[in-house]
This record gives C-alpha cells, structure tokens and sequence, in this order.
C-alpha cells in the first residue's frame, strides 16, 4: 500500500505513488506491529521510513467483518483518523501496541473466573 499526502485544492486528483518505487520501502526503523487482512493477527511486521505507528482498523463491508493491522505514519494516523473514513480506525505509537491484548485479557478474566468457580464450590 502505498499513499501521497497534499494540502491544497485539488491536489489528490494524480494517482498515489507506486508502492514498489516508493521511499516507503526504506531501512527498518526499529518499530514492529502486528500485520494482518483478516480474522487472525499474528503476523509481525518491521516498520520502514516514516511508519512510527501501528494502525488497526475494523469494520465490516457487505456484511462481513474485516480487520487490517499493520506500521503507519503519524500523518496518515492523523488524516485517517479524523476522516470521513476513519471509522474504526485506531493508531498507537508503542512496539507491537496494535496486538491482540483483547484475546489476552478475555483469557484471563476466563481462568480467573474459572478459578473462582472452582474455589467457591
């Protein structure tokens, strides 16, 4: 994926820049995300350039749920995020932050619960 950001009138009318000649396929900088178009995300991605943030965004098209995970610059968090678009669309700027601490929590208040369970019966 690739995406080109401008600030004046109608400058998005040309198509954004191919993502093979890209200066986004730059050095590794140093940030890891979580990477993923689907249900499962547990594939882990090296951030490039610019990507200082992990971006996830979920929504759901024709009736079907979708995710997508993965290294984002903070202008494109930013002008996602306050966009039309940006509905379902969350950024942060910590390794890995964009990870399944959702499935790691719900696993523990399910052992916590099933220990309870356990102790008072």
């Amino acid at each position: 994926m690739s995406y080109s950001c401008c600030n004046t009138d109608l400058c998005n009318a040309k198509d954004a820049p191919d993502p093979s000649s890209s200066t986004a396929k730059e050095v590794p900088n140093g940030k890891k995300c979580y990477e993923c178009y689907g249900p499962y995300c547990s594939d882990i991605v090296n951030c490039t350039g610019s990507e200082d943030h992990c971006i996830t965004h979920k929504g759901t098209y024709g009736g079907l749920s979708f995710n997508v995970k993965g290294c984002a610059s903070k202008d494109a968090c930013d002008s996602l995020t306050s966009s039309l678009y940006g509905q379902g669309v969350s950024c942060c700027s910590g390794n890995l932050c964009n990870g399944v601490q959702s499935v790691t929590q719900s696993f523990l208040f399910l052992c916590c619960s099933l220990l309870s369970f356990i102790l008072l019966h």
